[in-house]
């Protein structure tokens, strides 16, 4: 805060105000859809939104409910019969991983998570957001799960009230159709809220609302779970903190980006673990930073925490003064903004592409989609990494050139010199997904005739793995046992690494750092 200036300060009010009033709707559509009220979507950016701004890496950042971090909490309320103190232990739990992620300094690893994987599964995401919320758009009672509300929609296209379908569908023009100019000192999302609010209270069309939510200072919950559960808490746990690191830091990177300035990834993580701590005490929504918002606060002119404090105080004030307001907000309502939320999270970018992308990189993307939407979230993001780096594990097995030339073409003087001599060259990385192909190639060698002598000319070894080493020492032991002399050319490296790791075969005799040495003995 050294230097802090009117100026700044102007602009972090304005800023703060703007991202508070872009927060508000998505608050309350968050909570309504998360099945925990509208009330714990206010809690939840209250409170991270506070949190994260004072402890948070990201100077800028406006954290609060997300539609992911809403859709694994929706599935741990669901998965625990709507017990809300058992979802709420998997925030404790998720906020905790989050801290110990940041403890760990593994916050800079976010970029290397594969891009289809990350792909298929925000585009799951918001498919599951449109899916869950095109019931109540039809004024139907929501689905608990995305297969619930696939296999519902033809019984809820029967039970259409219509008034519901007409203030949706004009949520969704709003929305939609605002000009920027207009959007930019009334976000859309907060003129659909209020404008068809005032319609359905003014035509008193009955529809399905919000209801009551409480007035004054959240009430202290205190988050349980049994033994029996715990493995489930756990795994839903680490996927919100999973999640929601990587839903912050590439928040955080998009700031930097238009900002021009580096955030602190590791205590970004601290901070947001702290907040979805606290969250849990307070019966709020997990969150994480979130972009839509954090970009709209840059732009009104934040440039400090304080505009992430403003946010916070903002929804507060509301929360104290103006709730028994947003009581009669229809369900249509918040389900036409969140299914524009929904069609945003979608990742457009990869699925333009789909036709010139390539197939692996493809199906891993529809892997994780078809995972997150239909089974579960926490597998879809395991089988899409798993899918990745086998993906790459055979890109770059694919690399190791293992070649045996029974002429010794490439070695034209080892007839004379060295009857009997076969020459297997290795080039590339030797590792677990390369070894099955030297594998082959011994058995190719095994076969020719005359064969006293086989040297592996590994000079042009990129690396090799523990495998690649316990593999070698195997096939040198099964020459040893056809009577056949093994030996092993590489690099002072290469050499040094096999000698370290003292196997029963792989021993200095054997082992040389020059092809004429080899030879010679």
């Amino acid at each position: 805060m050294r230097g802090y200036s009117i100026s700044l300060l102007k602009g972090d009010i304005f800023g703060g105000l703007t991202a508070g009033v872009v927060a508000l709707p998505l608050a309350l559509a968050f909570g309504v859809a998360s099945g925990a009220g509208a009330a714990a979507g206010l809690y939840g950016a209250i409170v991270l939104g506070l949190v994260a701004a004072c402890l948070g890496g990201t100077r800028v950042q406006i954290s609060g409910p997300t539609g992911p971090m809403t859709v694994v909490f929706a599935s741990a309320l669901a998965a625990f019969g709507g017990s809300f103190e058992m979802a709420l232990a998997v925030v404790l739990v998720g906020g905790i991983l989050q801290i110990g992620l940041g403890l760990l300094k593994t916050g800079g690893l976010v970029r290397y998570i594969p891009y289809p994987v990350i792909s298929g599964f925000m585009s799951g995401i918001g498919f599951i957001i449109i899916l869950l919320q095109t019931a109540p758009l039809l004024g139907a009672p929501a689905s608990a799960s995305p297969l619930e509300a696939i296999l519902k929609l033809p019984a809820n296209l029967g039970l259409i009230n219509v008034s519901a379908l007409a203030m949706g569908l004009l949520t969704l023009a709003i929305v939609f159709l605002t000009p920027i100019k207009i959007s930019r000192f009334i976000p859309s999302p907060l003129l659909a809220l209020v404008l068809c609010t005032i319609i359905s209270v003014a035509l008193d069309l009955h529809l399905p609302i919000i209801g009551d939510i409480p007035t004054g200072l959240p009430e202290f919950h205190l988050p349980t779970f049994t033994l029996s559960q715990w493995s489930l808490i756990f795994s839903l746990g680490l996927t919100l903190a999973l999640l929601g690191s990587i839903d912050s830091l590439l928040t955080s990177i998009v700031a930097d980006s238009v900002t021009q300035t580096r955030h602190q990834p590791n205590r970004e993580l601290i901070g947001q673990g702290i907040g979805n701590i606290l969250c849990s005490f307070v019966g709020g929504l997990p969150g994480a930073g979130a972009t839509m918002r954090t970009v709209v606060n840059i732009n009104s002119g934040g440039k400090t925490r304080v505009s992430g404090v403003i946010h916070s105080l903002f929804l507060l004030t509301l929360l104290l003064g103006l709730a028994p307001l947003a009581a009669q907000i229809p369900l249509a309502v918040l389900a036409g903004i969140l299914i524009k939320v929904g069609i945003d999270i979608l990742d457009y970018r990869l699925l333009k592409l789909l036709k010139q992308a390539p197939k692996p990189e493809s199906l891993i993307m529809a892997s994780v989609f078809a995972l997150t939407v239909l089974v579960d979230l926490v597998m879809a993001v395991g089988v899409g990494v798993v899918l990745a780096m086998g993906l790459l594990t055979w890109r770059v097995a694919k690399e190791a050139d293992i070649t045996f030339d029974t002429s010794n073409t490439r070695y034209p003087y080892l007839d004379k010199a060295n009857p009997g001599t076969r020459i297997v060259q290795v080039k590339g990385p030797l590792f677990f997904g390369s070894t099955s192909h030297m594998l082959d190639r011994i058995e190719t060698v095994d076969k020719v005739v005359g064969t006293q002598q086989i040297i592996f000319d590994c000079r042009k070894v990129d690396f090799l793995d523990l495998t690649a080493i316990f593999t070698l020492d195997d096939m040198v032991a099964r020459l040893h046992q056809r009577k056949i002399r093994p030996k092993v050319v590489a690099t002072q490296e290469i050499r040094q690494q096999l000698l370290q790791m003292n196997t029963p075969n792989l021993t200095e005799s054997i082992i040389f750092a020059d092809m004429k040495e080899a030879m010679g003995q």
